[in-house]
Protein backbone atom coordinates (compact mmCIF):
# COMPACT_ATOMS: atom_id res chain seq x y z
CA UNK A 1 0.00 0.00 0.00
CA UNK A 2 2.84 2.41 0.77
CA UNK A 3 4.28 1.89 -2.72
CA UNK A 4 0.95 2.95 -4.25
CA UNK A 5 1.42 6.45 -2.87
CA UNK A 6 4.83 6.88 -4.46
CA UNK A 7 3.23 7.11 -7.87
CA UNK A 8 0.99 10.06 -7.03
CA UNK A 9 2.16 13.05 -9.07
CA UNK A 10 3.37 15.95 -6.95
CA UNK A 11 5.58 18.99 -7.18
CA UNK A 12 8.09 20.21 -4.62
CA UNK A 13 6.53 22.29 -1.85
CA UNK A 14 7.70 24.44 1.02
CA UNK A 15 6.05 23.12 4.17
CA UNK A 16 5.54 24.63 7.62
CA UNK A 17 5.30 22.12 10.46
CA UNK A 18 3.13 23.36 13.33
CA UNK A 19 4.05 21.00 16.15
CA UNK A 20 7.45 19.39 16.11
CA UNK A 21 7.15 16.41 18.41
CA UNK A 22 7.53 12.79 17.35
CA UNK A 23 4.74 13.11 14.79
CA UNK A 24 6.17 16.32 13.39
CA UNK A 25 9.58 14.70 12.96
CA UNK A 26 8.05 11.72 11.18
CA UNK A 27 6.19 14.08 8.84
CA UNK A 28 9.46 15.89 8.15
CA UNK A 29 11.14 12.62 7.19
CA UNK A 30 8.33 11.65 4.81
CA UNK A 31 8.16 15.16 3.32
CA UNK A 32 11.89 15.20 2.57
CA UNK A 33 11.76 11.72 1.09
CA UNK A 34 9.18 13.10 -1.36
CA UNK A 35 11.46 16.06 -2.27
CA UNK A 36 9.63 18.69 -0.23
CA UNK A 37 11.35 21.32 1.93
CA UNK A 38 10.43 22.01 5.55
CA UNK A 39 11.09 25.74 5.78
CA UNK A 40 9.43 26.51 9.12
CA UNK A 41 9.11 24.48 12.32
CA UNK A 42 6.92 25.77 15.14
CA UNK A 43 6.82 24.21 18.60
CA UNK A 44 6.23 25.37 22.18
CA UNK A 45 9.63 27.07 22.35
CA UNK A 46 9.07 29.37 19.35
CA UNK A 47 5.33 29.99 19.01
CA UNK A 48 6.09 33.66 18.37
CA UNK A 49 7.72 32.68 15.06
CA UNK A 50 4.36 31.78 13.50
CA UNK A 51 3.86 35.08 11.68
CA UNK A 52 2.67 36.13 8.22
CA UNK A 53 6.22 37.17 7.39
CA UNK A 54 7.64 33.75 8.24
CA UNK A 55 4.84 32.10 6.29
CA UNK A 56 5.49 34.17 3.17
CA UNK A 57 7.41 31.42 1.36
CA UNK A 58 5.25 28.52 2.63
CA UNK A 59 2.99 26.54 0.28
CA UNK A 60 1.11 24.58 2.97
CA UNK A 61 1.11 24.21 6.75
CA UNK A 62 0.68 20.85 8.50
CA UNK A 63 -0.63 21.13 12.06
CA UNK A 64 -0.02 18.35 14.58
CA UNK A 65 0.25 20.63 17.58
CA UNK A 66 -1.96 20.67 20.70
CA UNK A 67 -5.69 21.19 21.33
CA UNK A 68 -4.91 24.68 22.67
CA UNK A 69 -2.66 25.70 19.77
CA UNK A 70 -4.59 24.30 16.82
CA UNK A 71 -7.26 27.01 16.42
CA UNK A 72 -4.90 30.04 16.66
CA UNK A 73 -2.44 28.27 14.35
CA UNK A 74 -5.17 27.73 11.76
CA UNK A 75 -6.35 31.35 12.00
CA UNK A 76 -2.81 32.69 11.57
CA UNK A 77 -2.36 30.57 8.45
CA UNK A 78 -5.75 31.60 7.04
CA UNK A 79 -4.87 35.26 7.57
CA UNK A 80 -1.64 34.68 5.65
CA UNK A 81 -3.46 32.84 2.87
CA UNK A 82 -1.75 29.52 3.63
CA UNK A 83 -3.58 26.17 3.16
CA UNK A 84 -3.78 24.10 6.35
CA UNK A 85 -3.69 20.34 6.81
CA UNK A 86 -4.70 19.55 10.39
CA UNK A 87 -4.52 16.29 12.30
CA UNK A 88 -4.71 17.76 15.80
CA UNK A 89 -7.64 16.52 17.88
CA UNK A 90 -9.28 17.81 21.05
CA UNK A 91 -10.23 21.25 19.68
CA UNK A 92 -13.27 20.32 17.59
CA UNK A 93 -15.71 22.46 19.56
CA UNK A 94 -14.50 25.20 17.17
CA UNK A 95 -14.50 23.08 14.03
CA UNK A 96 -17.69 24.59 12.56
CA UNK A 97 -16.28 28.06 13.18
CA UNK A 98 -13.11 27.16 11.27
CA UNK A 99 -15.15 25.77 8.37
CA UNK A 100 -17.25 28.95 8.22
CA UNK A 101 -14.19 31.23 8.21
CA UNK A 102 -12.46 29.05 5.63
CA UNK A 103 -15.38 29.35 3.20
CA UNK A 104 -15.93 33.07 3.87
CA UNK A 105 -12.26 33.90 3.26
CA UNK A 106 -11.79 31.51 0.34
CA UNK A 107 -9.12 29.53 2.18
CA UNK A 108 -8.10 25.86 2.18
CA UNK A 109 -8.54 23.44 5.07
CA UNK A 110 -8.02 19.67 5.19
CA UNK A 111 -8.95 17.91 8.41
CA UNK A 112 -8.79 14.26 9.42
CA UNK A 113 -8.97 12.67 12.85
CA UNK A 114 -6.60 10.06 11.42
CA UNK A 115 -4.55 10.19 8.20
CA UNK A 116 -3.73 6.48 8.04
CA UNK A 117 -5.03 4.58 5.01
CA UNK A 118 -5.64 1.53 7.20
CA UNK A 119 -7.65 3.52 9.73
CA UNK A 120 -9.83 5.01 7.01
CA UNK A 121 -10.51 1.50 5.71
CA UNK A 122 -11.35 0.63 9.33
CA UNK A 123 -13.83 3.53 9.38
CA UNK A 124 -15.59 2.01 6.36
CA UNK A 125 -15.54 -1.47 7.92
CA UNK A 126 -17.01 -0.07 11.13
CA UNK A 127 -19.90 1.53 9.24
CA UNK A 128 -20.56 -1.65 7.25
CA UNK A 129 -20.55 -3.88 10.34
CA UNK A 130 -22.78 -1.46 12.28
CA UNK A 131 -25.32 -1.63 9.47
CA UNK A 132 -25.31 -5.43 9.72
CA UNK A 133 -25.58 -5.42 13.51
CA UNK A 134 -28.30 -2.79 13.86
CA UNK A 135 -31.24 -5.25 13.79
CA UNK A 136 -29.40 -7.87 15.88
CA UNK A 137 -30.08 -6.37 19.29
CA UNK A 138 -28.72 -9.29 21.34
CA UNK A 139 -25.26 -7.73 20.90
CA UNK A 140 -24.05 -4.78 22.92
CA UNK A 141 -21.21 -2.71 21.48
CA UNK A 142 -18.28 -1.07 23.28
CA UNK A 143 -15.01 0.50 22.20
CA UNK A 144 -11.48 0.63 23.54
CA UNK A 145 -8.61 2.83 22.36
CA UNK A 146 -4.99 2.60 23.48
CA UNK A 147 -2.40 5.33 22.90
CA UNK A 148 0.99 6.48 24.17
CA UNK A 149 1.21 8.29 27.48
CA UNK A 150 2.01 11.63 25.77
CA UNK A 151 -1.40 11.91 24.09
CA UNK A 152 -3.26 14.87 25.57
CA UNK A 153 -6.87 14.14 24.65
CA UNK A 154 -9.15 11.23 25.48
CA UNK A 155 -10.89 9.59 23.82
CA UNK A 156 -8.89 9.90 20.63
CA UNK A 157 -10.25 11.77 17.64
CA UNK A 158 -10.30 8.45 15.78
CA UNK A 159 -12.43 6.90 18.53
CA UNK A 160 -14.85 9.81 18.37
CA UNK A 161 -15.18 9.40 14.59
CA UNK A 162 -15.86 5.68 15.05
CA UNK A 163 -18.37 6.44 17.81
CA UNK A 164 -20.28 9.00 15.74
CA UNK A 165 -20.67 6.44 12.96
CA UNK A 166 -21.87 3.79 15.41
CA UNK A 167 -24.43 6.14 16.94
CA UNK A 168 -25.69 7.13 13.49
CA UNK A 169 -26.15 3.52 12.39
CA UNK A 170 -27.12 1.65 15.57
CA UNK A 171 -30.59 2.59 16.73
CA UNK A 172 -29.86 1.33 20.26
CA UNK A 173 -27.09 3.88 20.91
CA UNK A 174 -27.66 7.63 21.16
CA UNK A 175 -24.49 8.98 22.84
CA UNK A 176 -21.01 8.02 24.02
CA UNK A 177 -19.29 8.39 27.36
CA UNK A 178 -15.67 7.99 28.43
CA UNK A 179 -14.85 5.01 30.67
CA UNK A 180 -18.47 4.48 31.68
CA UNK A 181 -21.98 3.96 30.35
CA UNK A 182 -24.88 5.27 32.38
CA UNK A 183 -27.46 3.22 30.49
CA UNK A 184 -27.89 0.76 27.61
CA UNK A 185 -28.23 3.60 25.09
CA UNK A 186 -24.75 4.87 25.91
CA UNK A 187 -21.70 3.69 23.96
CA UNK A 188 -18.82 3.16 26.38
CA UNK A 189 -15.35 4.18 25.17
CA UNK A 190 -12.45 3.05 27.33
CA UNK A 191 -9.29 5.13 26.83
CA UNK A 192 -5.96 3.66 27.93
CA UNK A 193 -2.62 5.51 27.92
CA UNK A 194 0.26 3.05 27.79
CA UNK A 195 4.00 3.30 27.03
CA UNK A 196 4.68 4.39 23.42
CA UNK A 197 1.69 2.72 21.73
CA UNK A 198 1.07 4.61 18.42
CA UNK A 199 -2.63 3.75 18.34
CA UNK A 200 -4.98 0.79 18.75
CA UNK A 201 -8.77 0.82 18.34
CA UNK A 202 -11.02 -2.13 19.16
CA UNK A 203 -14.76 -2.33 18.59
CA UNK A 204 -16.46 -5.21 20.40
CA UNK A 205 -19.92 -6.69 19.88
CA UNK A 206 -20.75 -8.99 22.79
CA UNK A 207 -23.70 -11.30 23.42
CA UNK A 208 -24.45 -14.25 25.72
CA UNK A 209 -23.32 -16.72 23.05
CA UNK A 210 -20.28 -15.11 21.43
CA UNK A 211 -18.12 -12.04 20.90
CA UNK A 212 -17.19 -10.31 17.65
CA UNK A 213 -14.33 -7.79 17.47
CA UNK A 214 -12.70 -5.66 14.81
CA UNK A 215 -9.32 -4.07 15.53
CA UNK A 216 -6.93 -1.61 13.96
CA UNK A 217 -3.43 -1.59 15.42
CA UNK A 218 -0.91 0.92 14.14
CA UNK A 219 2.70 -0.29 14.10
CA UNK A 220 4.30 3.14 13.87
CA UNK A 221 3.58 6.78 13.11
CA UNK A 222 4.78 6.41 9.53
CA UNK A 223 1.34 5.70 8.06
CA UNK A 224 -0.16 8.78 9.72
CA UNK A 225 2.73 10.96 8.56
CA UNK A 226 2.53 9.75 4.97
CA UNK A 227 -1.19 10.47 4.84
CA UNK A 228 -0.62 14.00 6.14
CA UNK A 229 2.01 14.71 3.48
CA UNK A 230 -0.25 13.31 0.76
CA UNK A 231 -3.02 15.59 2.02
CA UNK A 232 -0.62 18.55 1.78
CA UNK A 233 0.18 17.62 -1.82
CA UNK A 234 -3.56 17.29 -2.52
CA UNK A 235 -4.57 20.74 -1.23
CA UNK A 236 -1.97 22.71 -3.17
CA UNK A 237 -3.85 24.89 -5.68
CA UNK A 238 -7.23 23.86 -4.24
CA UNK A 239 -9.73 25.96 -2.28
CA UNK A 240 -12.32 24.72 0.17
CA UNK A 241 -12.74 22.12 2.90
CA UNK A 242 -11.44 18.60 2.35
CA UNK A 243 -11.18 15.24 4.07
CA UNK A 244 -9.61 11.83 3.54
CA UNK A 245 -12.58 10.86 1.40
CA UNK A 246 -11.55 13.53 -1.12
CA UNK A 247 -7.98 12.26 -1.07
CA UNK A 248 -9.10 8.68 -1.65
CA UNK A 249 -10.95 9.77 -4.78
CA UNK A 250 -7.59 10.89 -6.23
CA UNK A 251 -5.73 7.78 -5.06
CA UNK A 252 -8.31 5.50 -6.65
Amino acid sequence: MMRLYLFITHTTMNIALLGYGKMGREIENIARSRDHKVVLKIDVANLHDLTPANLSNVDVAIDFSTPVSAYPNIMTCFNAGIPVVCGTTGWLDRFEEVKKICLEQGRTFFYASNFSLGVNIFFALNRYLAGLMDPITDYDVTMKEIHHVHKLDAPSGTAITLAKDLIALLGRKDKWELNQAEDAATLRIDAVREDEVPGTHIITYDSEVDTLEITHRAKSRKGFALGAVLAAEFVKNRKGIFSMQDLFEVIR
